[in-house]
Order: structure tokens, then C-alpha cells, then sequence
């Protein structure tokens, strides 16, 4: 589903990512760990075609199509979407709204919320009343576990065949770190899609069930393998020596 090729990566000026390699197959749960400055977030912008992150060399490949120079919408459009690590408040504009155009409808006035109890069924799942949250301004007020929840609904009502995730366990507590991994391992069966976590822990790790984990460091994958011995090769060396150790 996603090929990438030696991408190397810019970000006003400064090289970020250094030649990045990774393959995604459909029904595949792919993590990325690594320390802070590593990359992660760097690479997960540059997928979804985030205007400030210049590609250098290399090339995406989602779907069997080179969505390297195409803008964010159209990759959107194919299928493509991302749960950012620090979702904004947005003063003025409803939730409710926020969902129906992620469905692929126009913003309502009224809800009815027998009519449209297709969200709530979302919200409801993720242990959120929907009466509480449709009405009200996208994540103002909010914890951090439920901007993390309410952007994972807008995920799953849109239904994308390439989901990314950055850091969604941060700021959120066990409860709401269940709740997320469960769905986000649903999700990518319902819709015979792919998913890319990136993570500093393996705190969600044991409910979204990784396929394969990759370390990035000083913009490169140093290592992909089987996600337990990864974890407890990360856990007993930290990224910095273990890092080191596979370049020796």
C-alpha cells in the first residue's frame, strides 16, 4: 500500500530525514519508535504532503501512485489520512460539523441526533456521550485523551486506507489509551487498509498488535524486526546505544 524510497527530507533548510526506506501492506500495523528529534513526525507530515517538508530525493509510492509532488487534499482524497500528535481547538466550529464533512457531507445546522446517530455509535464506542461532545466547539475544553479520541472519530468516519498516527498515546490516560488502541487495530481490518503508529513507549503497543517495529534515528530506520524483541532490545540499551550497537 505505501512504498517509500530513500527519502531524504528538508525543513527550512535543515536535513531531517536521510535516506528512509519502508514498505506497508495492506492489513499490516506498522510502529516507529525513536528518541525525540529523530524524524517521526518529520516523516509523517512529509506523507501526508505537508507544504513546509521539501523532498530532496526519493519518492512516495501509495496505491501504486508517486503522491510525492501532489498536495495534501489530493492525497487525502486517496485514501490517505493522519491523527496529529497535538490536535488544535477550533473556537466556532461544531464537532458535529467537523464529522459530517469528514464523511464526505456538508456541515448541518440542527442536529438531529436520531438522524445522524451514525457518529454517535463512534463516540459511544470510545466511551464519549455524544449529546456532550457533538455540540460543542472541536477540542476546546478538552482533556488530552478525549482530542485524542474526538480525532480518532474523525479518522474513522472517513475511513482511510492509510492511517498514521503520531504519538496518540501521549497525554492520555489508560483508559482512553485502550479505547484508541482497540479501534485504530479494528479500523485497519474493517477497511483492509494499513496503519503507521509512531511512538516514544510501548504503553499501546499490546492493543493495537504491531506487525513489525522500526527504529528511526538521525533520520534513518536502523532497524525493523519482530516488535517484542525490538521493545526489549530499546528497553535495555535506551535508542542511543542500541543505535550505536547496530552501526558497530
Amino acid at each position: 500500500m505505501l512504498r517509500i524510497e530513500d527519502l531524504h527530507v528538508e525543513v527550512g533548510g535543515r536535513k531531517i530525514l536521510r535516506g528512509v526506506w519502508l514498505r506497508v501492506y495492506e492489513g499490516e500495523v506498522h510502529v516507529i519508535m525513536g528518541p525525540n528529534a529523530s524524524g517521526k513526525t518529520t516523516l509523517a507530515l512529509t506523507v501526508l504532503g505537508h507544504p513546509a517538508y521539501k523532498i530532496t530525493r526519493g519518492r512516495i509510492i501509495f496505491l501504486g501512485r508517486n503522491i510525492s509532488n501532489l498536495s495534501v487534499t489530493e492525497r487525502v482524497k486517496l485514501g490517505l489520512g493522519v491523527a496529529f500528535q497535538h490536535p488544535p481547538a477550533i473556537r466556532g466550529v461544531k464537532l458535529r460539523d467537523v464529522l459530517m464533512v469528514c464523511a464526505g457531507g456538508k456541515p448541518l445546522g440542527d442536529l438531529d441526533y436520531s438522524k445522524y446517530d451514525y457518529f454517535g455509535d463512534y463516540l459511544r464506542d470510545l466511551g464519549m456521550d455524544p449529546k456532550l461532545y457533538l455540540d460543542r466547539d472541536v477540542n476546546f475544553g478538552f482533556s488530552g485523551g478525549e482530542r485524542k479520541r474526538v480525532e480518532l472519530v474523525q479518522l474513522l468516519v472517513m475511513k482511510p486506507r492509510l492511517m498514521i498516527f503520531d504519538e496518540p498515546d501521549s497525554g492520555v490516560d489508560v483508559d482512553s489509551l485502550k479505547h484508541i488502541g482497540r479501534k485504530i487495530s479494528e479500523l485497519t481490518k474493517e477497511v483492509k487498509g494499513a496503519t503507521i503508529v509512531i511512538t516514544h513507549y510501548r504503553h499501546i503497543l499490546p492493543y493495537v498488535k504491531p506487525t513489525v517495529i522500526h527504529v528511526l534515528y538521525n533520520g534513518r530506520i536502523v532497524k525493523s524486526g519482530n516488535p517484542d524483541e525490538v521493545i526489549e532490545e530499546i528497553e535495555e540499551f535506551g535508542y542511543e546505544i542500541y543505535a550505536k550497537k547496530l552501526w558497530m
